[in-house]
């Protein structure tokens, strides 16, 4: 049989993080073995529902990459993709419960269930729906909640392709609401109808679901059906590694990430190690190399701590994978000049480890570019020793001589090596030192106290530029 795996998600608001990787392995799972990602809404908790949250969460796995091959919008074979719309289904199998005696429609009011477990809390017993079964069932009109009748209380036991072998006992057992008194089936229910359906073969969900299996393991019995291969995925904690990271505990949006200048390369990357080992040193990996090296069976079982140092720096380098143009043009970088936008990618691969900085970069300390810079006498000599009064005018003087008659373009090392033996000269003279003649120098570029170091400058504004602002600060001493 193909490999068919789902994400479905509830519109009840956006995806995070834990969401978006449950999303990606079973997309890379998926895409491993040449199967089907179905992408299925399961929206019949109505008082939940957010607007416009379906399309939120479609854009999210878009940016992330995350493509699915059936759903409301691209159809497939096992429509409807909508759980709302899928209600007839759920009826039928419902109706088929009933006729092999395993539903019942619920003879309590919601009052007469409450007394039902204070009694037992009272008593120190775990409440169970199933103690207080009717013996005579009514005939279900729709208007009351329908209930599963569990057909065997035993002990379940399952194998999980990443914790092994799970088991529970009777206590996990019990008769459950699989239609409301709304129509609209619950989770229990319709996600496993809607799975044997679409012919789901593999299902990846957090540890938080281990303890309802049994109940959904005797729904499969009572039905006559094959469960899917259950793949239980690690809880992923809070910076702290002690807590479950939630949307409660401040997990973001996962579009926050695209705003603020991530690449989506970078957060598939890091979300894939987040929880799955591959095996090896290697940390950087690409979409193919991922799908090639995923395996379920390196899933590891325990939690896996957010770590944002270690987005950013995987986001870093896969800016720095970026050819020049590329990353101009998926920062959504603009200059006045861009030419000078050019030569200053690299100097951004470098310092920047977002998108979102790159822009402030270029807004802030990388604005002399644009602009020519006013300059103050006072911050000019800023470094000069009183008792050397006219060394920042010899740094500049020696500066522009050295600087004459070379060519407009040059790189950074090529700078580099004309200028430094100037400062290397005061250096070893002991007053004033390299600081005499590489800050005079720096100001006068950018106009800055904090700023890229000469060289960078000189080599993005070109020699033409760099005399003409070296000049002005000669007029000014």
């Amino acid at each position: 049989m193909s490999v068919r795996t789902r994400f479905a998600p509830s519109p009840t608001g956006f995806i995070h993080v834990g969401s978006a990787r449950t999303a990606l392995y079973a997309w890379l799972f998926a895409k491993k073995h040449g199967g089907q990602f179905v992408l299925r809404i399961e929206d019949t908790d109505k008082a939940r529902e957010v607007e416009g949250a379906i399309g939120h969460l479609m854009e999210s796995l878009k940016w992330l990459g995350i493509q699915w091959d059936e759903s409301i919008d691209v159809g497939g074979p096992y429509e409807p993709y909508l759980q709302s719309a899928r209600i007839d289904s759920h009826q039928d199998y419902a109706r088929r419960l009933i006729d092999a005696g395993f539903a019942y429609p619920d003879p309590y009011t919601p009052e007469e269930v409450d007394v039902f477990r204070k009694r037992a809390e009272e008593e120190k017993r775990p409440f169970l729906f199933r103690d207080h079964r009717p013996d005579q069932f009514e005939e279900w009109d729709g208007t009351k909640p329908l209930r599963f009748k569990v057909p065997v209380i035993k002990r379940y036991e399952w194998e999980d392709v990443v914790f092994g072998t799970l088991s529970a006992g009777e206590e996990a057992l019990d008769d459950f609401i699989l239609i409301k008194g709304d129509g609209y089936p619950t989770y229990n229910f319709a996600h496993v109808i809607d799975d044997i359906e679409m012919r789901v073969t593999h299902v990846m969900r957090g540890q938080e679901f281990i303890s309802s299996t049994p109940k959904f393991l005797s729904l499969y019995d009572a039905l006559g059906e094959t469960p899917p291969i259950f793949a239980t995925l690690p809880p992923i904690l809070g910076d702290q590694g002690t807590k479950k990271l939630s949307k409660r505990d401040g997990a973001k949006d996962i579009l926050e990430y695209r705003d603020e200048g991530y690449l989506p390369e970078a957060m598939i990357n890091f979300l894939a190690l987040l929880g799955w080992n591959p095996g090896g040193e290697k940390e950087i990996y690409t979409r193919n190399e991922l799908v090639a090296a995923f395996e379920l069976e390196r899933i590891q079982r325990s939690g896996a701590r957010f770590d944002e140092e270690k987005l950013l720096f995987m986001n870093r380098e896969h800016m720095r994978m970026l050819s020049d143009e590329a990353f101009i043009e998926r920062g959504g970088l603009t200059a006045p000049d861009t030419a000078k936008l050019k030569k200053a990618v690299p100097l951004l691969k470098e310092r920047t480890h977002t998108f979102g900085e790159a822009k402030a970069m270029l807004a802030g300390e990388l604005a002399c570019l644009w602009e020519a810079p006013k300059l103050a006498k006072e911050l000019l000599i800023a470094k000069e020793p009183a008792e050397r009064p006219d060394l920042t005018k010899t740094a500049l003087e020696a500066i522009l001589e050295a600087l004459d008659g070379i060519p407009e373009s040059l790189s950074v090392e090529e700078v580099k090596e004309i200028l430094m033996p100037l400062a290397d000269a005061e250096e070893a003279k002991g007053k004033g030192g390299r600081g005499a003649v590489l800050w005079p120098a720096r100001y006068a570029l950018s106009g800055l106290e904090k700023s890229p170091d000469p060289f960078i400058l000189v080599s993005i504004l070109g020699t033409e530029e760099s005399t003409s602002r070296l000049r002005t600060a000669l007029a000014i001493l």
